[in-house]
Parts: structure tokens; sequence; C-alpha cells
């Protein structure tokens, strides 16, 4: 069989020309994306030296998907999610080359940080669910879970890239490598922009007409939201990690100066544990995201059970541990759990909900995981704040433990979902 035909058959979404050029595009835009992720909290614990700083950032960013997320799910469904992906991303660069002026003549500081990163939300909130909802358009709703987990796996292949990038910044240009890390990931963006331009729609769905009420559109996927317990369930699991679990991530910078300091710890040292962590973190979620894509694996939801224990006693064991390889390890596993996760949910609730109400249910889903994230970061911000991280990693780690746990116990039909 020639090799391009086993390709296809392994990986079907590769065989829609529009996917990969779209996928390429956005590869290199999120290697930039990642390069900002591990700069901009480094940054930010560098000028202030305080964990709740790093909460009050990640408080900023996800806030808008707080207030946009639900309403944004009906809007997207009126428009033209390509052209309305391509205006968003125009704004995150804008964002991205804000920053980075800034951070290279010096002058920023903490509250540019947090209101760029409010912006930075904004535009993702409407954003993620434009995206997803666009994936189905390029590839059809039979390569739709290999789209997805492509995608994942080029997202977590920049988590890789990305941080390894950021430490010859840190290390060789200190005082300004924050800013050019900021550039590099703004000139990125042009890349996603300019595959988006190239691309056509051959799945295209019908837009949700402009004549219903959108208070009534939005009640219509509420209700079906109440009428399918599954997808209920994961929805209310995805909002138990934004608030308890993800948050926490956040606070690798202060692992990284703090809790794995050593005597004798130089600048230089510092920055290449962070990007260290960084990239551990990208390799498991690789992994994770690899082995989605490559391997059609049918029962989902124990998949999506492994990722959430490995998640959750991950963080558990991370607080008791101040050695650096068993940190790197241990983050490696949080990772693959993170991806193992948030992929698995996505591809459930994808591929479950009808076409036409897709963009009402994502974007409650998303409204979940990330909407609720604001006052995750404050908790977990003032945790590590007042209580240490360490603590605050065994506090997030038990109750996602349990609270995921028992609403598993209580729906085995998650567990063997098979699709």
């Amino acid at each position: 069989m020639p090799i391009k035909q086993q390709i296809a058959q392994r990986y079907p979404a590769l065989a829609s020309r529009d996917f990969v050029i779209f996928w390429v595009g956005q590869f290199i835009s999120l290697i930039g994306t990642w390069m900002q992720n591990t700069t901009q909290p480094y940054l930010a614990y560098r000028i202030s030296g305080q964990p709740f700083d790093l909460g009050l950032i990640g408080f900023a960013s996800a806030l808008p998907t707080l207030l946009l997320a639900l309403p944004g799910g009906v809007l997207v469904e009126r428009l033209d999610k390509r052209k309305t992906v391509i205006a968003l991303q125009i704004v995150m660069m804008f964002q991205a080359l804000t920053l980075a002026f800034l951070a290279l003549t010096g002058v920023i500081q903490i509250w540019h940080i947090v209101l760029l990163a409010f912006l930075l939300g904004t535009a993702t909130a409407m954003e993620i669910t434009a995206r997803q909802a666009m994936l189905i358009e390029l590839v059809g709703k039979g390569s739709l879970p290999n789209a997805i987990a492509l995608q994942a796996t080029i997202f977590n292949a920049a988590r890789v890239i990305g941080p390894s990038l950021v430490a010859p910044f840190l290390i060789f240009l200190q005082g300004n490598g924050e800013g050019w890390a900021f550039l590099a990931n703004g000139i990125s963006y042009l890349f996603i922009i300019i595959s988006l331009l190239f691309v056509r729609t051959p799945f295209k769905t019908a837009r949700a007409s402009s004549e219903h009420n959108l208070w009534a559109e939005f009640r219509e996927g509420q209700a079906y939201i109440r009428q399918t317990r599954s997808v209920a369930m994961i929805i209310l699991m995805a909002s138990l990690l934004g608030w308890f679990g993800f948050p926490l991530l956040q606070q690798i910078p202060v692992i990284a100066r703090d809790v794995l300091a050593q005597v004798g710890d130089t600048e230089a040292i510092r920055a290449a544990r962070n990007s260290a962590l960084y990239t551990a973190q990208g390799i498991g979620a690789l992994i994770a995201a690899f082995t989605l894509a490559s391997f059609n694996i049918k029962r989902k939801g124990w998949m999506l059970t492994a990722g959430q224990f490995v998640f959750s006693v991950g963080l558990i064991i991370l607080s008791a541990t101040r050695n650096t390889p068993m940190a790197l390890a241990l983050i490696l596993l949080i990772g693959w759990g993170t991806v193992t996760m948030l992929s698995t949910m996505n591809m459930l609730i994808q591929l479950e909900v009808p076409d036409i109400l897709r963009g009402r249910v994502f974007s409650t889903y998303l409204w979940a995981l990330q909407g609720v994230a604001p006052f995750g970061s404050l908790f977990v911000g003032w945790m590590a704040q007042n209580w240490g991280v360490p603590t605050a990693a065994f506090v997030s780690g038990v109750i996602c433990l349990v609270a995921i746990g028992a609403i598993q116990l209580s729906n085995p039909e998650i567990r063997t979902r098979v699709i």
C-alpha cells in the first residue's frame, strides 16, 4: 500500500487539503504562543515576586470566557467561522506585539500584563469556539475525531518546542529576552492568518438564522445539555478541573524559582529550570495527543478516567517533592493527564452533539472549563501566597480526585462510552 494511502487511513483528516494548510499555519503560530505562555508568568514573577500576581493574571485572562463564552456560542453560529477566526487572530497578534513593545522598552509593569491578558482572553473566548466549530467544515464529521486529535498533537508539540526556544532568550538576552520572545509570538500569528486566507470550507454548515431570538437559541442549547446526562456530567467535570486543577499549573514559575531552589542558583539556572518544567509538561501532553491521533481508541470514556486519575494523583505527589528530576517526571505525567482529559472530553462532546447545536453546547463546555477559571486562579493564587505552592498542589489534587471520582462512580456510562 502506498505511504500516502497508509497515512490517509491512519490520519484521515490529513486527506483534506484545507485542513493541512490550516494545521501547518496553526502549528507555527502555536510555537510562538507557547513561547509567550512560558515567558509571561516568568516575567511577572521576576517583576513582583508574588505568587498571587500569577493568579491575578490568570484571573484576567480567563474572566472574558466567563462573560462571553455562552453568548459567543450563539453568535458564532450566525457568523462565517473562518472569517471570525482570522479577525480574532489579528487582535491576538496586536496583543503580543504590544506586550513586546512594553517589555523591550523596559516600561512594562504588572498592570500592563494583567490588562493585556484580559485583551487576549477576550479574543480567545470567541476564537476557540469559532475554531472548534470550523473544524467540521474543513474535514467533515467522519474525520472530525482525527482532526481534533491532530490539533491537540501540534498544540502539544508546540508546548515542547516553544518553552525550549524561550531558554536561549532568557539566558543570553537577560533584561529584555522576554520582549524578544513576545515579538517572535507576534510575528508567528502571520502564519495562521495567511493560511486561513487560502483555506476553503467544503463541509460548511448552514448558519443559524438571524430571524431567531438569541435567547431562545441559547435556551435550546441549555435544554439539550440538561436532557443529555453524559454531556452534562462532562461539563460538570470540566468546571471542577477549571476551578481547582488547571490554575495550579500557573504556579510553575514559583516551583522553578522557590520550591526547587538550590544553594548557588543563578538567574540563568532558574530560567533553565523554568523552561525545563514547561518542556516536560509539553512532552507529556505531546505523548497523549500523539497516542489519541495515531490510534483509534474506541473506549474514550476509559481514557478520560485514566487522564483524570493521573492528573489528580500527579498533583498530590508533586506537593511532596523538592527534587528537580522527580518534579520533571511528575509534571510530564500531569501534562499527559491534562491533554488526555481535554482531548477526550472535546471528542465526546463534539461527536455526541448535533451539528446545529455544536457551537452552543461547546461554548457551554468552554465556559465550564475556562469561565470558572478566574475564580480558580484567585483561589489557587491565594493558597500559594498564604500556604505555599506545595500545600496548594495537595489541596487541588485531593479535591479533583474526590469530586471527579464521585461523578465517575455515580455515572458509569461515562467510563463505558464507546465512539
